[in-house]
């Protein structure tokens, strides 16, 4: 600066120096009651900052933008909606909305944000739509609230496009709020291809939420295909294409991947270990699951992450290792009660189920709807009937719980396998709820459990009538005929599904076996060691017909001779599992298979005997139950 003023002339300099101090004499100090003003709006507390907006506006005084978007973000820590609407009418009555250089938007993008935090989006986009001039920031603010907003995300990707055409780019985070909002694999292809064209696709968080939206829309190959494309070190990433496999119900896929996020380096945290473990239960690798056990370990007060593990040792069927983390664990909530007892009921252990919601009660924990419901499934599978009618009529008056669909469910579910057909259809037509097709469902298989073919025709078309295209319903109607040998009635139905094109779903068994699964298809012998399977099943049939085993035909569900029942019989999905897990079977390891289907009377005869030959215990998972096989014993006791 002094050699600035050297290069002066003498006459220059001076006036420089004196218009210099006028200036800085010229400058008016702020008035103390707006610096008051300013120092609340950062400090607090906020109903001392707000109540001078009457003194401004009295003395005629007006905020700076800076104060005034301070004093809306303390109104949405500490206050209320109308306090915001007061702000509001005041900016607006005094010119702060359309002051110059930015500072009206700058306070009006504050207020809309304000608006959406508070759930008042028709007032935001209200003062949205009056705004002179918008950017990035209110676009994005409007995009984002309407995504989140139940059944208004088609108006999300209508202000998107409106954005666009009023020359407005959209950054990484309106992409990233409006991508789950995509209804249709072809609107999000559009959209991919847009976030490429702006270059956002490099961008971490925009790559995160396309993995999100493409697994969303259960397109795997889509977002393991934006996974595979890009290189980096975010954590994010990873966990978002796990979560998405688990959440598919690709347990493999997501374990899979879990291998090579920590062979790449990187260290799992919570939301990893939750996708994973969700992957182990859905698969039944048990193996895997006590791995990540191993990580879980690290999060020692992390209740989430431990009620995760429960869920999965539960599923899994091991409940000496449910037990043990059950008693370890530092702090319990009735999820983890809730978990241990529908775990324990699912397992055959329904005295025990019983006895741990009794515990759970004692502990003072309050049970809530999921907690019964794992009560009256106990008291199902073990045909404890007047105990289920206990639990289900004082719900409400011992518990505050209204039994809503899934309680009755389960009541309808008790009354059929006890063989109370005509007592459960009485309770489905008194009952205060219209009843879904999953209730009649229910019904329907306690029908066929009972040979009852006439209440399953009834059962069945209660489906139809609530959805006419429910392969379920029909296949469990032929079934039905086919148990009663009714050859003609069963072809009706099996044709009515061929008239719409739909085919009964193969019986599927998997078994994880050094850490990889097999997957067995009834009637398939394309797995690379059928051979040797094949010799095994046969050596295992060989040891149970001394012990009396004789081929339960009756659960072919066909009309054919003998011999063929037979065949069909010898490689149901599970006997092929059964076979391959007493080949790989480790001294003191269970069997575990998990089924797509309900296990058939044949198979369940045939498990309990290989038990007993063999030594081994044989766990079978099918979509609704376990059954524990040991000594030639089944722990559903024949019940299921």
């Amino acid at each position: 600066m002094n050699s600035l003023f050297k290069r002066l002339p003498r006459n220059r300099l001076a006036a420089t120096r004196r218009s210099s101090r006028r200036l800085h004499h010229s400058q008016p100090h702020p008035h103390p009651l707006l610096a008051t003003f300013s120092r609340l709006c950062v400090e607090g507390p906020f109903r001392a900052a707000l109540a001078l907006l009457p003194d401004l506006a009295s003395a005629g005084l007006r905020a700076d933008p800076v104060s005034l978007t301070r004093l809306v973000k303390l109104c949405v820590r500490h206050g209320t909606a109308s306090d915001g609407r007061l702000i509001h009418r005041h900016v607006a009555d005094h010119g702060a909305l359309s002051g110059g250089g930015g500072g009206g938007l700058f306070v009006s993008n504050s207020l809309v944000s304000m608006y959406v935090k508070f759930g008042l989006l028709d007032d935001a986009l209200r003062l949205f739509d009056g705004m002179p001039e918008r950017n990035v920031v209110t676009w994005t603010t409007v995009v984002a609230a309407l995504a989140n907003a139940d059944g208004r995300k088609d108006e999300a990707l209508r202000f998107l496009v409106a954005m666009r055409r009023d020359g407005v780019a959209p950054n990484a985070y309106t992409f990233s709020s409006v991508l789950g909002v995509c209804g249709t694999t072809g609107v999000l292809a559009a959209m991919h291809a847009s976030i490429v064209k702006v270059g956002l696709d490099s961008d971490v968080f925009v790559r995160s939420s396309l993995i999100d939206a493409y697994m969303k829309l259960g397109d795997l190959d889509g977002g393991r295909g934006v996974f595979d494309e890009m290189v980096t070190g975010d954590l994010v990433v990873w966990n978002s294409i796990i979560a998405g496999f688990a959440q598919s119900g690709d347990g493999a896929g997501a374990i899979e991947l879990f291998v090579r996020m920590k062979d790449a380096g990187f260290s799992a945290n919570q939301g990893t270990l939750t996708s994973v473990l969700r992957a182990c239960t859905g698969m039944v690798m048990l193996e895997v699951g006590r791995q990540v056990h191993a990580h879980v370990l690290k999060y020692e007060k992390d209740l989430i992450l431990h009620n995760a593990l429960l869920d999965m040792y539960c599923k899994c069927g091991s409940l000496q290792d449910a037990d043990a983390l059950f008693r370890r664990m530092p702090q319990r909530d009735v999820i983890s009660w809730s978990t241990m007892i529908s775990g324990l009921a699912q397992n055959g252990r329904s005295t025990e189920a019983l006895r741990v919601f009794d515990l759970m009660k004692s502990a003072g924990v309050a049970p809530n709807r999921i907690t019964l419901v794992g009560v009256l499934f106990a008291c199902s599978h073990a045909g404890l009937v007047e105990d289920g009618w206990y639990y289900f009529k004082s719900m409400e008056k011992l518990f505050g719980i209204r039994p809503e669909r899934e309680h009755h469910n389960c009541m309808v579910d008790l009354l059929g396998r006890a063989g109370k057909l005509n007592e459960a259809v009485e309770f489905i037509h008194e009952m205060s709820l219209d009843p879904d097709s999953v209730i009649w469902r229910t019904l329907l298989g306690a029908c066929r459990m009972h040979k009852n073919a006439n209440l399953a025709a009834y059962a069945a078309r209660e489906i139809l009538k609530l959805e006419p295209d429910d392969q379920g319903a029909r296949v469990l109607l032929s079934n039905t005929y086919a148990d009663l040998w009714q050859w003609t009635d069963a072809e009706k139905s099996w044709k009515a599904m061929r008239d719409r094109g739909m085919k009964k779903e193969p019986g599927r068994s998997w078994i994880e076996v050094e850490k990889q699964v097999h997957v067995f298809i009834a009637g398939d012998l394309s797995h690379p060691s059928s051979d040797s399977i094949v010799q095994e099943l046969n050596r295992l049939i060989g040891r149970i017909n001394a012990l009396g085993y004789v081929p339960q035909t009756e659960f072919v569900l066909q009309d054919l001779a003998i011999e063929q029942k037979e065949d069909l019989l010898k490689y149901h999905s599970e006997k092929l599992a059964i076979a391959f897990g007493t080949m790989h079977a480790m001294l003191g390891k269970p069997i575990r298979i998990m089924k797509n289907l309900r296990i058939c009377g044949d198979c369940h005869a045939f498990a309990k005997l290989v038990s007993k030959s063999e030594g081994k215990v044989i766990i079978i998972r099918d979509p609704v139950r376990f059954h524990h096989f040991q000594d030639g014993a089944c722990s559903c006791g024949d019940y299921w």
